[in-house]
């Protein structure tokens, strides 16, 4: 899941949660690195991903569309300078260490494949069904 949907879901569990200690969390979201906010919405249950992804497609629905672009301008902007950043990171490491972010990158990439093998057709289908919507 890439960083802008784990904000994005993330910023929608705030509008779910009744109490105000409970709304912090979006707060707490963005001071968090992806690997903290990723572990943290895996560690949600499915009904409380579902209704994030539906709370944030609801906030989508509602924008404008001068909204919308200037939403997709700044996570084009975001993605610009992590892209920026991450070459800079590459570009300084000794070999070594690019063989071993390599090898961290390919037990990711296992680590995605096999949690996917483990789906069942009916789960395959409607992951599929929902991407395409």
């Amino acid at each position: 899941m890439n960083p802008l949907r784990l904000i994005v879901v993330a910023s929608g569990l705030a509008l779910l949660m009744p109490t105000a200690g409970l709304a912090q969390i979006p707060d707490e979201l963005k001071e968090m690195t992806p690997e903290q906010r990723q572990e943290y919405v895996q560690g949600l249950s499915d009904e409380q991903r579902q209704a994030l992804r539906e709370q944030a497609r609801a906030e989508w629905d509602s924008m404008s569309e001068e909204e919308r672009q200037a939403a997709r301008d700044k996570h084009a902007a975001r993605r610009a300078a992590n892209k920026e950043a991450r070459r800079k990171q590459w570009d300084s490491m000794s070999e070594e260490e690019r063989d071993a972010a390599r090898a961290q990158r390919k037990a990711q990439k296992e680590k995605q494949r096999d949690a996917g093998n483990s789906k069942s057709d009916e789960e395959k289908a409607a992951a599929s069904d929902k991407k395409s919507e």
